[in-house]
């Protein structure tokens, strides 16, 4: 893959811990310095040379379509895949949409603010010759808990729901994959990205990728006002 590769965004949470500004609008739709995040995150891509992306969407999904369209105003393509009946989480939504995606691609979560550079990622994850790559962060429980095992080129262990004291490190949310990591998986049912990531550990085949830049998210409340800071003083 190169760096302008296609980036899958997967924003079709129903963002609870942020309402009540979620109850009318998607969180990738709330304002941030008189933008919907989107178009910060949208902008932040470009700026990495990133000209593709494909947004899975679910709660109030057509909302941001009307909005973003074509994607013709960011100098962006911007592609659809909608969860349909019933919300599939993030790794049903990202397997919903790999008709619309190359073999290799990114993966980065819809709250994720990541001034990183998108370029070093790609390379990293080719050089290692695994079937995906997690970007991760040394956290010592200092913005959330810790969950990732890493030893410096693979992850060896990776649990959201139950972490270790040989924890480390966070996922950045930041990834790659290959189409065929998803293959095994249920077409149409909800699963985490989370736990195709565990297994993948398991089997030895995520490679990992430290950063030293802090991540920003729109998750919460606190860190949608961290992120106002940091872009409107810019």
């Amino acid at each position: 893959m190169n760096k302008d590769s296609s980036v899958a965004i997967l924003a079709g949470g129903l963002a609870t811990r942020l309402r009540p500004l979620t109850d009318a609008v998607p969180k990738a739709l709330i304002n941030v310095c008189g933008e919907p995040f989107l178009a910060h995150q949208i902008r932040l891509l470009r700026s990495q040379g990133i000209r593709r992306v494909v947004l899975c969407l679910g709660y109030l999904g057509e909302k941001i379509k009307k909005q973003f369209g074509d994607g013709t105003q960011y100098e962006m393509k911007i592609e659809y895949s909608f969860d349909g009946p019933k919300l599939l989480g993030t790794g049903g939504a990202l397997k919903r949409a790999l008709s619309l995606l190359p073999i290799e691609f990114f993966v980065l979560y819809g709250d994720s603010y990541l001034p990183i550079n998108y370029s070093s990622v790609a390379k990293a994850f080719r050089d290692s010759g695994k079937s995906a790559l997690m970007t991760v962060l040394r956290n010592e429980n200092r913005w959330d808990t810790s969950n990732v095992n890493f030893d410096g080129k693979e992850i060896r262990r990776y649990d959201k729901k139950n972490p270790t004291k040989d924890m480390r490190y966070i996922d950045y949310g930041l990834g790659v994959l290959r189409t065929s990591v998803l293959a095994s998986w249920p077409d149409s049912q909800p699963f985490d990205l989370a736990d195709v990531y565990r297994d993948l550990a398991e089997n030895e085949e995520l490679a990992g990728f430290e950063v030293t830049q802090r991540f920003y998210e729109i998750g919460s409340k606190e860190g949608l006002a961290e992120l106002e800071t940091l872009l409107c003083n810019r």
